[in-house]
């Protein structure tokens, strides 16, 4: 049995020039850090007693026999990918709710990998598995993701993450702060829970269309990524990281009518007439997690004044995807997961559904 563990991602800055259809072209570079809250993914070799080789378990519970026949396209293509044949389960816990702009589709993604690795003995690199994630989604899906959530979820950490055009490269380059820095800068976000739900790639699709038509709003927010990085690597008061938070969600909100709504634009007048420097909705836009920047000394009053939201403290994850459980006696079945022609077990597995059947 695997226990993989993925930390969920918040973006700062860039998001948007992480999609392909972008940064082939102009490059591209994003903000970001992961947090203390995860996705758990728990696999085990499925023992041959059932009549079903596959069992995947979320908000729904899937038993099939095929792997083509498997539902959840994200499950269904890793396995595929990996041309994994031995039967197995899959158990799915997450901290944080889906479709709720944390990133949590890609987590799952590379946590999943990272679990399906370590069962069949091979270690995950940072890079490949990342690389993985981003192929089975983009490419096997085909859903319109960027491919910054499943870079952060695979290395962690608190990190400027480029993307480079024509080659497609991903660069990974951890922000070396004093750690001072690193805790002002946590203890001066909150985020809160709209209780809003979508689907990231659906919103997605809104604006990654026409693309070059947005190149100036594209490229201003790539820049506030260096503004973003000079700004904590100064001396200068945080709060104008808080202000460049506002710009660039301003800036955001003015690419797609899709990205902000009435609700959420309520939510983020109250926060900011209680002391909320800046912020903004930490995935693609439309509901989900609502991050702000705010000074400890005025964190009070803004949660008074959108007490009909949750608040949910976090910490900076510096780990990234990691198997936190591994057992290989509870996988013994494993030698006799495809002898299904042994004699022996099929007269067992034949006793068993005649009980079934009286």
């Amino acid at each position: 049995m695997i226990i993989s563990r993925t930390p969920y991602r918040i973006s700062f800055f860039g998001g948007g020039t992480d999609y392909p259809e972008w940064y082939m072209d102009y490059g591209g570079q994003v903000l970001s850090v992961t947090i203390d809250k995860y996705c758990y993914l728990t696999l085990r070799f499925l023992p041959p007693f059932f009549e079903h080789r596959y069992r995947v378990v979320y908000s729904q519970i899937e038993t099939v026999k095929e792997i083509d026949e498997i539902w959840h396209p994200v499950v269904r293509e890793a396995l595929k990918h990996l041309s994994f044949n031995n039967s197995l389960e899959v158990h799915y816990d997450g901290d944080l709710p889906a479709r709720s702009g944390m990133g949590s589709s890609s987590a799952f993604a590379v946590g999943l990998m990272n679990a399906l690795n370590a069962l069949s003995g091979k270690i995950s690199y940072k890079q490949k598995l990342a690389e993985d994630a981003i192929h089975i989604e983009q490419n096997l899906v085909g859903d319109t993701v960027g491919s910054q959530d499943q870079t952060a979820a695979a290395y962690g950490g608190l990190n400027h993450i480029v993307f480079h055009k024509h080659s497609g490269k991903i660069e990974v380059r951890p922000l070396t702060l004093k750690k001072s820095r690193i805790t002002e800068l946590n203890d001066s976000l909150m985020l809160f829970f709209t209780g809003i739900m979508r689907t990231a790639s659906d919103l997605a699709e809104s604006y990654v269309v026409n693309l070059e038509e947005k190149a100036h709003c594209m490229t201003k927010m790539g820049e506030m990524v260096d503004e973003g990085m000079r700004i904590l690597n100064s001396n200068s008061s945080l709060c104008d990281f808080g202000k460049l938070l506002d710009t660039a969600w301003q800036l955001k909100r003015s690419i797609s009518p899709e990205i902000s709504n009435s609700v959420i634009d309520d939510f983020y007048c109250r926060a900011k007439q209680a002391g909320a420097i800046g912020g903004k909705l930490t995935g693609a836009g439309g509901g989900g997690f609502l991050l702000l920047f705010v000074p400890p000394y005025l964190q009070c009053r803004v949660r008074e004044a959108l007490n009909d939201l949750l608040l949910v403290p976090f910490h900076f994850d510096f780990n990234g995807s990691q198997i936190i459980f591994y057992d290989p006696v509870v996988d013994d079945f494993k030698h006799i997961l495809d002898e299904r022609d042994n004699p022996n077990l099929r007269c067992f597995m034949e006793l068993e559904k005649l009980k079934k059947e009286f």
